[in-house]
């Protein structure tokens, strides 16, 4: 059988990643003052046990004022560093390619978790540290939605600056042992902020035309791209359409720019600038709803592309990379439901029939049974999104 292109290795500068199963990098809010825990060490290290061939570590901070909640992970000082040593020296040692997303939440700031309530805080709240460093910022004084506070325009000084506390971060990954960076530039954060019409109504050199609202995202992947190695790949995640004046039009034209900049992969999401999310929306009822943008960046700009949301099913996945749609995908909620889905849809698309995927613990037990005359299925067994009837037991 012709080896899935799913399961085929992909070479980006100097990483080669073993398949095209990406974990995308999904907010945990468990950090303890910015430090990462041993949660964030299973949380990563299960999926690379799993078999996927990069590991995206969750949004870490910049700064101290980029924090979204008490539970954010951060980078803005050495100290952060052994930490997230431990974790992708974990992910690596299972064989997959370790990567972190940095970002910076902007006006999206000073919140409690999601399951909290996702409120504005007030400064007395356990586990709040750092309350004064903790500035809410913004491109503009606008806020988030009706009900959330006024953060504090930025002066043109501290948008440079804070371009700078990017690089530094980045630098601060390398030397913790991450292969691939990510830069956040979607949902409704501060780079995403900066390209809004909507969230931006600077008159400066940062605001006003298409352009300029896009400076601060050039000069993010500019200074990232100084401080970041020549032979580590380098993604840039963006909203390709938040239903408030930033679309596929202009993530195209975005994308060219950051292309010519050193970005390597455009990570295709969408949502964030208004007060809902899109997996509100009619739009994300479908599967792979996310899918075009990446389609579309691709051919139009060409740059490699990662496709994200409600990809679920092996032979989906499989298909969106055959059809030349994208060259990586990424599965967030559907690979915390089941973490073994790399291994899962290995078997599933005939590539790995001995496990090799996942490390000897796994792959001896599981072949054996494979191998015996066990007359059933394993739990998560569909034929795909082809058919999706449950298998007879």
């Amino acid at each position: 059988m012709t080896q899935p292109m799913l399961f085929s290795p992909l070479q980006i500068r100097g990483v080669r990643l073993k398949n095209r199963v990406v974990v995308a990098p999904m907010h945990q809010y468990s950090a303890v003052e910015g430090f990462a825990s041993d949660w964030h060490l299973v949380n990563a290290g299960k999926y690379a046990q799993g078999g996927a061939g990069l590991v995206i570590m969750e949004s870490t901070k910049v700064a101290r004022n980029g924090c979204g909640t008490v539970g954010d992970t951060g980078l803005w000082n050495d100290g952060f560093i052994p930490n997230l040593a431990r974790c992708a020296a974990f992910i690596k040692t299972h064989g997959a390619a370790a990567g972190l997303q940095l970002g910076h939440s902007g006006r999206k700031a000073r919140l409690s978790r999601p399951w909290e309530g996702g409120k504005p805080l007030r400064g007395d709240e356990p586990e709040i540290f750092d309350w004064d460093g903790w500035e809410l910022v913004a491109p503009s004084a606008v806020p988030h939605t009706e009900k959330s506070p006024t953060p504090r325009a930025l002066s043109h000084n501290e948008v440079r600056d804070l371009a700078a506390k990017w690089g530094e971060a980045a630098a601060r990954a390398d030397a913790a042992g991450f292969d691939v960076l990510e830069i956040h530039g979607a949902h409704g954060y501060l780079i995403h902020q900066f390209l809004s019409p909507v969230a931006n109504v600077r008159t400066d050199e940062y605001g006003g035309s298409e352009l300029n609202r896009a400076r601060f995202a050039i000069e993010v992947a500019e200074a990232v791209r100084a401080a970041w190695p020549a032979h580590k790949p380098l993604f840039m995640r963006l909203s390709c359409e938040d239903d408030a004046g930033f679309g596929p039009d202009q993530s195209v034209r975005l994308a060219k720019l950051l292309k010519a900049q050193g970005v390597d992969v455009i990570d295709c999401s969408s949502g964030g600038t208004l007060g809902y999310s899109p997996m509100d929306g009619e739009r994300s009822k479908k599967y792979g709803y996310q899918v075009p943008y990446a389609e579309r960046i691709r051919k139009e700009v060409d740059v490699m592309t990662m496709a994200v949301g409600h990809i679920v099913h092996a032979d989906q996945a499989e298909a969106i990379l055959q059809e030349g749609r994208a060259d990586l995908t990424a599965l967030a909620r559907e690979i915390m439901y089941n973490p073994n889905w790399p291994m899962d849809a290995a078997q599933k698309l005939g590539a790995d029939p001995d496990f090799k995927l996942v490390p000897p613990p796994y792959s001896y037990w599981l072949g054996k049974r494979a191998k015996s005359a066990f007359e059933g299925k394993p739990s998560t067994w569909t034929a795909g999104i082809a058919d999706r009837t449950t298998t007879k037991m």
